[in-house]
């Protein structure tokens, strides 16, 4: 009973506002490292031999570094050059830029599995290049890298709680403190467990709906 009481009473009201933190670190961050991925992963297939390297070292870098550092880098590293990032912007700014990084593996992979008739068929139909990417290739590539990409949102659930560790405090970085000042890390941290159980179960579940939704039945063993 007083194990009960102390979850009423303390920890998920406390957790309600870490939540929606997380929530909204999340969102953002899967939408602009889908958009980073798709950009990136573009380039290292349809760009030249400077934008391929460039798109290469940006995989590089971000894939290499541990997530923590990065989150480090902007938030307490770009004040020593006059630039100053809010907990919140740097903590999106390092999982969009990390997230893409993966992502962008992901498209690349997809777009180059598209058969060569097709582009050819593109550009015999006088599509311009950017075209035959947006409207041939792209949409074909999205739904191939789907089932990838969606994997690393799942895992982007719960990178988002390493922000605590540059002072946002989010789901994580709440039950932190409520476990620091009541000494009941059990309790504290199987709740927010089952929480981020229920994220990336919806997660996973909104994400199979849109794979589903997106299906072309008998479609991609022609193409």
């Amino acid at each position: 009973m007083e194990n009960l009481f102390f979850l009423q009473s303390e920890v998920v009201s406390a957790l309600v506002k870490g939540f929606i933190v997380s929530v909204k670190l999340i969102v953002p961050s899967a939408i602009f490292g889908c958009i980073i991925g798709v950009v990136i992963g573009a380039l290292g297939v349809y760009g030249n031999s400077i934008v391929k390297r460039i798109a290469s070292g940006y995989v590089l870098i971000f894939r290499g570094f541990p997530l923590v550092v990065q989150l480090f880098i902007w938030y307490f590293g770009l004040p020593y050059i006059g630039i100053y990032l809010t907990p919140f912007v740097a903590a999106v700014l390092g999982f969009s830029l990390c997230s893409g990084a993966y992502q962008s593996e992901y498209i690349r992979g997809a777009f180059l599995s598209i058969k060569t008739g097709q582009t050819m068929a593109a550009q015999a139909l006088g599509f311009s290049r950017i075209k035959m990417i947006l409207f041939v290739t792209l949409p074909q590539a999205f739904r191939r890298a789907l089932p990838g990409c969606g994997n690393e949102i799942i895992y982007l659930i719960k990178y988002s709680s390493l922000a605590y560790m540059i002072t946002c405090i989010e789901l994580t970085g709440e039950g932190k403190i409520i476990a620091s000042d009541s000494f009941r890390y059990t309790e504290t941290f199987m709740v927010i467990g089952a929480i981020y159980l229920l994220i990336t179960s919806v997660a996973a579940w909104l994400l199979h709906r849109l794979e589903h939704r997106l299906q072309l039945p008998g479609f991609e063993q022609y193409t």
